[in-house]
Order: structure tokens, then C-alpha cells, then sequence
């Protein structure tokens, strides 16, 4: 199944703009367009930009020659994720600005200037690029364009700087375009005892993010109408017992009924081109069909479709989010426990759904611990277990706060440490500078007990994607 690219895993194509002034030197055009489709291309990126001659030089340099750019780009809107705004010398601010505006792309900016060289201050070598960005930048805030700026104000198009710029301005468009165009699946109804992961689907949608649910019995139905040898239970039965290590106490039949409920999960997905998705993972899962959910939310997110427990869908997006911004599998988490005598650690367990990439070791397949107490060890096979390894990471989540009309959020950075922790589940014992000053924020603004993390530290790209361009109240620890 889902043979088609995640939009975390396809490439990403930027719409160039190499703009000039026509009293400076033709050749800082000419030269400045080679150098910044190969910096695309080194880094494995696509590129529209007009061919040499739909302009004078290549460049953009009129209100003429934004109307043509502008064309271009707008019969690639579905390809192109951002803009790129290259001002060889001192640019033209209308030829860019309408180019932006007329094509209406909706998509993040970056805006680069070269800079002077101390040998080529003369008519033939001077660029005033300096001056021009500042009248360029003016212009987008008169048109209420956001954009993104490089680490310099000036920067060499064939610098390690301007590399690293790419490599930052690239997850924050492949961030909002994923957001912006989000699809989630909401399976089930949420546990009616977690009041805390109601949210607002119009809220959602005016940020381009739709919610698409379905009823439990749907998926259960269409689970119990495959046959326990069906070439695709098969397959995942094969994929379930390569993915971890299952006891030898599970009864095969429960890792069969496991897979016939991942593979009718993914294929509603797969139908519905869901991105993400969010599950009632307790208690009809275990009452009414006899397993956990886990490891299929589980294998959905280690193949970045993240997957939230209790129908959480503010959460399903909010690991979405980091996925696209990481490049790494998500997975959701309760802030659940103090470590005694540690004020700067914080436990975050589930039973767990963890990705087997987000927990950076072995996982163990197997029964759910606490709800296997009730419902029988039996009726709750597919939970993922073991201790997050140590490593850097960065936790993310949103709310719709609809009594006040907005989605807000919060984000920072952390460690995850080697500290044993003796508590059944997925436990991830994290280091975080002023944690009580995080949960205060927490608790004081009402946010969900759940968070999403993902391994590394890409709360920088978040902060970008979130609010500059989607405008979503943003805290940032």
C-alpha cells in the first residue's frame, strides 16, 4: 500500500526570481541565475524560472517583466513550494513584489542579495545589493507578504552560508505546504471520559487543514472481511514480526487480527489521501474488536503518517507538523510523571504507539499493561515498549482555542537522557531547562495533556513555518 511519496519524502521545487536593475552590469544576472540553480540542484531541489531570454538578462527587472514571471509561476503552483528572490545588484522592488502578488502562490519567501566585493566597487562591478534588499523587504511589508531572511543581511550564493540558508528555508516551505493543505483522518469518536482533546474543525480548516472522519465500525467491518491468509494480511503479519521483538507468549491469531487492522486502517487512509490520522485507541479498540491500536498508529508513523491516541486530532497535526519540519517519525506522549529528586527531568510515557525510529532502539511488540488489567491481556495485543534512547529532540503541540477564535501552540527543545525509569510502556525521561515554567504555561493556557516530539532540533524551521506564515499564537520556550 501507499505507493505514493509522503510530502515529507518529495522533492521540493522552488519559483526563482533573479532580479536586477537595468543601469547596472548585465553579468551580475547572468551569473547570479547559474549560481542559484546550482545551489538548488547540489542540494537536490527543483527549479521554475524563465527561460534566459523571456527577459532581458533572465532577470526580473520591470512591472512587464513580473507579469511574465507571474504567468510562469502560477502554471506551476502545484509544484512550486516556495519563492526564492535573488537580487543580483539592487533589484527591482515593483518587478518583484508584483511578481509575488500577481501569482498568488500563498508559499514562503526567501529573500538573498549578493554582496560587494572590495576589488569591484566600479560602475562595472558595484551591486548596491545592501540597499536594494532593505527596498525590496519594504515593499513586502506594504503588501503584507511574509518572508524569510538569510543568516547575512548579504550572502554568497556559492557560500556554506548560503547552503545552510537552503537547508533551513527548505523544511519550513515543505512545513507550511504540508500544513496548509493537511488532511486527517479522525477514526472513531474520542474516548468519552478525555474532555481534553476536543478541538475546533473550523478553526482547523481556515488553516487549510481538513479533518475527515469515519466510524470505528467502518474500520472493524472492513477488517473482519479479509481472510486470515489474504496476501496483504500476510504481508503485514511478515512486516509486524520484522518491526520488533513479539514474546513468545502472543497467540498468533492476535498478531493476525493486529495485521487485518492495519491493513484496513491504511488502506481508508490510503482512499481518502489522509496525511495523518488519530484513533480511539481505548475502549471499543480493545471491548469491541479484540487488540490495540498501537502498533498500527505505531508503523503509520514510522512511515511519517503520524498517527494520535484518543482521537486527538490538534495532536495528529501537531506530529504532522514536526515530521515535516524533522524529516523524522513523531509519536505523541502524555506529560505524565515527575523524576523524584530531579526538578529538570519530566517523564513522557504511553503504553505506547511510539515509531520504533522515534524510540532509537528495539522496541518489544506486545500486551498493553495498564488497560490489559481490565480488559484482559488477551484483548490488547500490539502495545510498543521500551525506553526512548538518549538523544536531542523537539516537542511541538497545538490547540484550537475557540472560545478565543485562534489556534495557539508551544515549542521548544530538549534531551532525552539514559535515567532508568522503571514503569511499564514507552518511557522517554526528557531534560528540559525550566520545565515548571513549561507546565505552568501549559496548565495556565488550557493546553491538552498530550505532546508530539520527534527526534533532533527543528524548532527553529517550526517557529518559522507556524508564525510567520500560518499565523497560529505561538509560545517558544
Amino acid at each position: 500500500m501507499r505507493e505514493k511519496m509522503t510530502a515529507v519524502e518529495r522533492p521540493l521545487c522552488f519559483g526563482v526570481i533573479v532580479s536586477s536593475r537595468h543601469f547596472f552590469n548585465a553579468a551580475h544576472a547572468i551569473g547570479a541565475r547559474e549560481d542559484i540553480l546550482a545551489a538548488l540542484k547540489r542540494q537536490g531541489h527543483q527549479a521554475v524560472i524563465g527561460a534566459p531570454d523571456l527577459t532581458s538578462d533572465g532577470a526580473v527587472a520591470s512591472f512587464e517583466d513580473a507579469r511574465k514571471y507571474a504567468a510562469l509561476f502560477k502554471a506551476s503552483k502545484k509544484a512550486i513550494d516556495g519563492i526564492i528572490v535573488v537580487l543580483a545588484n539592487f533589484g527591482d522592488e515593483i518587478g518583484v513584489v508584483e511578481t509575488i502578488r500577481q501569482a498568488d502562490l500563498g508559499v514562503p519567501v526567501l529573500v538573498q542579495a549578493c554582496p560587494d566585493r572590495l576589488s569591484e566597487l566600479g560602475v562595472s562591478g558595484r551591486r548596491d545589493s545592501w540597499c536594494g534588499k532593505i527596498s525590496v523587504c519594504n515593499n513586502l511589508y506594504q503588501y503584507d507578504i511574509p518572508w524569510t531572511d538569510t543568516t547575512s543581511h548579504t550572502v554568497d550564493l556559492k557560500s556554506d552560508e548560503f547552503a545552510a540558508d537552503l537547508d533551513f528555508f527548505a523544511p519550513v516551505c515543505r512545513t507550511v505546504r504540508g500544513l496548509k493543505t493537511a488532511r486527517i483522518g479522525a477514526i472513531g469518536t474520542r474516548p468519552g471520559a478525555f474532555q481534553t482533546v476536543r478541538y475546533s474543525e473550523k478553526l482547523l480548516q481556515k488553516s487549510g487543514i481538513t479533518v475527515v472522519p469515519v466510524d470505528l465500525s467502518e474500520i472493524f467491518a472492513a477488517a473482519g472481511a479479509l481472510g486470515d491468509e489474504a496476501p496483504e494480511v500476510a504481508a503485514k503479519v511478515e512486516e509486524v514480526l520484522g518491526y520488533g521483538r513479539v514474546p513468545s507468549t502472543i497467540l498468533p491469531s492476535n498478531i493476525v487480527k493486529q495485521a487485518k487492522f492495519s491493513v484496513a486502517v491504511e488502506g481508508w487512509l490510503d482512499r481518502n489521501e489522509c496525511d495523518a490520522s488519530a484513533i480511539q485507541c481505548w475502549n471499543s479498540m480493545e471491548e469491541n474488536y479484540g487488540c490495540s491500536s498501537c502498533l498500527t498508529m505505531s508503523m503509520s508513523g514510522e512511515s511519517l503518517r503520524p498517527s494520535a491516541c484518543e482521537v486527538d486530532v490538534t495532536g495528529a497535526v501537531s506530529m504532522y507538523a514536526l515530521s515535516l519540519a524533522s524529516g523524522n517519525p513523531a509519536a505523541l506522549l502524555d506529560w505524565n510523571n515527575n523524576y523524584e529528586g530531579r526538578p529538570d527531568l519530566v517523564v513522557g510515557t504511553h503504553c505506547s504507539n511510539f515509531p520504533k525510529g522515534f524510540m532509537g532502539t528495539e522496541v518489544e511488540i506486545s500486551n498493553l499493561d495498564l488497560l490489559g488489567e481490565t480488559f484482559g491481556a488477551e484483548r490488547c495485543f500490539g502495545a510498543i515498549k521500551g525506553h526512548v534512547a538518549p538523544g536531542e529532540f523537539t516537542y511541538f503541540r497545538i490547540s484550537t482555542d475557540d472560545g478565543k477564535g485562534f489556534v495557539k501552540g508551544y515549542l521548544g527543545e530538549g534531551e532525552f537522557t539514559a535515567d532508568p525509569f522503571a514503569m511499564d510502556g514507552g518511557i522517554a525521561v526528557c531534560k528540559i531547562d525550566n520545565v515548571r515554567g513549561l507546565m505552568r504555561h501549559v496548565t495556565r493556557e488550557g493546553f491538552e495533556h498530550h505532546v508530539a516530539m520527534a527526534r533532533g532540533l527543528s524548532a527553529r524551521v517550526l517557529r518559522e513555518a507556524v508564525e510567520r506564515y500560518l499565523g497560529w499564537n505561538l509560545y517558544t520556550h
